[in-house]
């Protein structure tokens, strides 16, 4: 048996995604035999996060006690440098395969109360090639009988057509982006990007810089859409676009990560909150029991 499990595939024209068992993860990703997303192996586990999705949190959260509707959790450390949980618990549970079809396909999650959330939840995600690329809907529904706290994010690492993502164009048209203590979480201030840096309202060359940044006060179209652009040097073009359900949008330039992956790609991370949400509260969806959620986001090459 493979390391992710049961492996299902999903054409639309000259499309092409890997859906796993383990995790709903998103394996591979190709248009017209281009990667759309880097993706792993078969025979890998994925590293890093990649193409995963992040519930009953995103990002990190802090080690510690916290509570909700009178339980008690107590979130472990498997960031031991910096005393963190990460990307939730479900990217590594097997899912059930709900539906397949041609071009889509839904799995679905039972998660049992943990210790680091003890909460009982239905988790279900739909992917679907198109004339609009691959369309993500999740859906969460509180199976408990108190009202539940999550978060829930997106890992996709978007490819380039190059070595790596020098010379690439970056777009990501947002306000501000959330200030981050030595532990990776934030602070509560939330800056301008006016100025700064992280300011890619406009496209800029990731050229020697270095991200891992969450950006808030999107700017969205008349229709209520999100979209962050990567053009590569070759001129390849990865579309990421969230509905209003996702109001935070994380960039990582992957400069932490082993050489060999090393800022060959962009994680362009659609996300309903930031890091820490669970004990922060700040972005954290709440759902009375029998209540249910849903949210859409889109990734595509355009040319």
């Amino acid at each position: 048996m493979l390391p992710s499990g049961e492996q299902i595939e999903i054409t639309f024209q000259d499309e092409k995604a890997v859906i796993t068992e383990v995790g709903a993860t998103l394996r591979t990703y190709h248009k017209g035999g281009i990667p759309v997303v880097e993706g792993f192996a078969p025979d890998e586990m994925p590293d890093a996060c990649r193409n995963q999705l992040c519930y009953p949190w995103v990002n990190r959260v802090g080690s510690g006690e916290w509570t909700y509707s009178g339980r008690h959790a107590c979130a472990g450390a498997d960031n031991v440098v910096q005393a963190t949980s990460n990307h939730g618990v479900a990217r590594w549970r097997p899912f059930a395969f709900d539906a397949v079809g041609l071009d889509n396909c839904t799995l679905s999650l039972v998660l049992h109360p943990v210790p680091d959330y003890p909460f009982l939840t239905k988790f279900a995600v739909h992917y679907e090639l198109g004339p609009r690329g691959l369309t993500v809907t999740s859906t969460v529904t509180n199976l408990d009988v108190v009202a539940i706290p999550f978060a829930l994010g997106f890992h996709p690492y978007c490819a380039v057509t190059t070595p790596t993502i020098e010379g690439s164009l970056l777009t990501v048209p947002a306000l501000t982006y959330l200030q981050v203590d030595e532990r990776m979480l934030p602070t509560g201030e939330k800056r301008s990007v006016e100025g700064s840096p992280l300011d890619f309202r406009a496209a800029k060359l990731l050229d020697g810089i270095e991200l891992d940044v969450t950006y808030a006060d999107l700017i969205r179209d008349e229709s209520g859409m999100f979209s962050a652009t990567l053009l590569d040097a070759n001129g390849h073009e990865i579309e990421v676009t969230q509905d209003e359900a996702f109001p935070y949008f994380q960039v990582f330039s992957g400069d932490t990560l082993a050489p060999g992956r090393r800022r060959t790609s962009v994680a362009l991370e659609p996300m309903t909150a930031p890091a820490e949400a669970l004990r922060s509260g700040e972005g954290l969806i709440a759902l009375a029991p029998g209540e249910q959620w849903s949210g859409v986001w889109r990734v595509r090459r355009n040319k």
